[in-house]
């Protein structure tokens, strides 16, 4: 059975709506819905979608909208993806410069119909988004691909300033929770991209909500950093329907502080760990402090 949503937690997400009424969040979307365009910021309804649009971020999600996986957490709908569209990466590239993005976090539903699961395609948009417009960077957060090393390299030769691949949730609960993943091959992708790319920063996140215990959140965070990850965030899980997993519970704000906390303690060289937390959200100024940190020592 779902937990009521506290009322403290539905006051950030109220002002986060709120957000998304402002014309330039709704411009923002209108362009995106026009360029045929999908972002996980609305497919996998993010509560801080209206905050990001306004500020001129957003996640794009590539290779369709459809994911051939069946998770428990995830608002993507699930069945037979659309052939990969070719003309996608010069949209990206064209919304980015439109938009004026310093910095680019690109994701998509996993697609296990593809024999690279997607891994040319995440090069061919970093791409034409850099040659269209030098100066961005860009995130990939990739689904694992298998775990395939070749795959994980097509990606990194497409010279991303961070590869992130989330673990979703702790190993007691990855199971029940991620259709057709595995908490272990998650990290292997993670330590692949480290040793393939040791200069490229590492990202990962969790969620929290799901039934977890402290404890097996600190030994995933161990197993992360285990993995060479450098990256983290850590957000409140929030069902999208009631056919999804139920939420066992809300976190005090402070239990995140808690966890960031042990988090940097252990080596992590950025962390955003918060309710409405989510794994692109302010990438870009994550990244800019991980490496401001690098810089200062």
């Amino acid at each position: 059975m779902t937990q009521q949503l506290p009322q403290w937690l539905k006051d950030l997400v109220g002002k986060n709506k709120a957000a998304l009424r402002t014309q330039a969040a709704l411009n923002a979307q209108h362009e995106l819905d026009k360029c045929a365009l999908h972002t996980v910021c609305v497919e996998a309804k993010c509560p801080n979608r209206g905050e990001c649009f306004n500020c001129g971020d957003a996640t794009f999600m590539i290779l369709g909208d459809t994911c051939t996986r069946n998770c428990r957490f995830c608002a993507v709908r699930k069945g037979c993806p659309s052939p990969v569209d070719e003309g996608e990466a010069l949209r990206v590239a064209q919304t980015v410069k439109d938009w004026n993005l310093r910095y680019v976090v690109l994701t998509s539903p996993t697609r296990d119909d593809l024999p690279d699961g997607g891994a040319g395609h995440f090069a061919a948009v970093m791409c034409r988004i850099t040659q269209i417009n030098p100066s961005v960077l860009c995130e990939p957060l990739i689904p694992d691909l298998k775990a395939n090393p070749a795959d994980i390299q097509t990606v990194l030769d497409a010279n991303p300033a961070v590869l992130a691949h989330n673990i979703e949730t702790v190993e007691e609960l990855s199971k029940q929770i991620r259709g057709g993943a595995e908490y272990r091959r998650s990290l292997t992708v993670l330590e692949t991209a480290k040793k393939l790319a040791p200069h490229v920063l590492t990202k990962s996140g969790i969620m929290v909500g799901l039934g977890e215990t402290d404890q097996q959140i600190k030994n995933a965070l161990r197993d992360l950093r285990l993995a060479g990850v450098d990256l983290l965030t850590i957000g409140q899980y929030l069902s999208p329907s009631s056919a999804h997993h139920p939420v066992e519970r809300y976190p005090l704000p402070q239990e995140y502080q808690e966890w960031e906390k042990y988090a940097l303690s252990i080596g992590f060289k950025g962390a955003a760990c918060g309710p409405l937390v989510r794994s692109s959200y302010r990438a870009g100024a994550l990244y800019r402090r991980a490496v401001g940190s690098l810089q200062a020592k």
